[in-house]
């Protein structure tokens, strides 16, 4: 899916991993295996690889620092997934037992934290710009976090309750790895301010494009049955605007608004996808990706423009023309 094409930035996604694994061993066979877990689960590593091309450029080999920055980042983005996977009940991730599936719900949470804590002790050792960025961006990923919960199984969602919610939880750890390669590598301001908004759109068009999977794809392509958002309550932007849809809202509205049951999702999902909710979504990441490549048009360097610019298309070509 996603196509970076800079082979520079793959090698250094190599070296990265050792560092990685290495930031989180305590020497605790136990503490270790649990800290790990997710890590060597494998992953995209999508904000590491957005910190180090932003840092590089792709005509050089990314320096400690750069690579640290990319690693404190995973390590925010990998307690994310603990915490998130305990708050959704969630069994497994990335093909493997989630933790909480593993080791109990208490041991997953404080394994979270611990990710933390070791994120926030490498952004302090890079700098106080780094550790105040790491330390906006928790309180961003918190507050998309709420967003959603506080919204859940509300039929009376709004779109701005939507953006803030994947702004908070999905855009902004893509749009603050894009501004720590731009601080590990001394960028100017405006050069730092292009790369943070390329990462916000990535960020956004991201999420919208997983949710228009949520609705669209096979329960083998998702790995997790299809409409699993519906079922759990969380109404994203295809069914947002299916509600609005005269067509399908009515009956749309008599089956959301409580967990659902097998039929019912499946009977919600077949009503967003016969709505217009698809195509404005569609729609609506296409207006993020314009954005983007007016952000692009300030970034440094052709070869991380067009590397940037052929990433962010990929997230769209896959998806059904509607």
């Amino acid at each position: 899916m996603e196509r970076l094409q800079m082979a520079s930035v793959e090698e250094d996604l190599r070296r990265l991993e050792t560092l990685l694994a290495e930031s989180v061993i305590f020497g605790d066979d136990y503490l270790d295996s649990v800290t790990t877990h997710l890590i060597y689960a494998g992953g995209k590593r999508l904000r590491p690889m957005l910190a180090v091309a932003s840092a590089t450029g792709g005509t050089r080999e990314a320096s400690r620092e750069d690579l640290l920055g990319g690693v404190a980042l995973e390590l925010l983005h990998l307690a994310s997934l603990y915490h998130d996977d305990v708050m959704d009940e969630a069994e497994v991730r990335r093909n493997v037992d989630s933790v909480n599936a593993r080791y109990g719900n208490l041991i997953a949470i404080v394994a979270g934290d611990y990710l933390m804590a070791r994120s926030a002790s490498i952004a302090a050792d890079l700098g106080v710009e780094m550790a105040s960025l790491l330390a906006r961006t928790l309180a961003w990923l918190t507050r998309g976090q709420v967003s959603e919960v506080r919204t859940a199984f509300s039929v009376e969602r709004t779109e701005a309750d939507y953006y803030e919610a994947i702004e908070g939880k999905t855009a902004s750890l893509m749009a603050t790895s894009c501004r720590a390669g731009a601080i590990t590598a001394g960028l100017g301001r405006e050069e730092t301010e292009a790369l943070n908004e390329f990462g916000r759109c990535f960020g956004m068009i991201y999420q919208l494009r997983d949710d228009i999977l949520d609705v669209i794809a096979t329960d083998n392509q998702l790995g997790k049955p299809a409409g699993q958002d519906l079922a759990e309550g969380i109404y994203n932007l295809p069914t947002l605007f299916a509600l609005r849809d005269r067509s399908v809202s009515d009956e749309l509205r008599d089956i959301l608004g409580t967990v659902l049951n097998d039929d019912d999702r499946e009977r919600a999902r077949k009503l967003v996808v016969a709505s217009d909710g698809i195509s404005q979504t569609v729609k609506a990441a296409q207006s993020f990706l314009a954005q983007a490549h007016s952000a692009l048009e300030v970034v440094p360097g052709v070869e991380l423009r067009h590397g940037f610019s052929s990433l962010i298309e990929s997230l769209l070509e896959d998806l059904p023309a509607y």
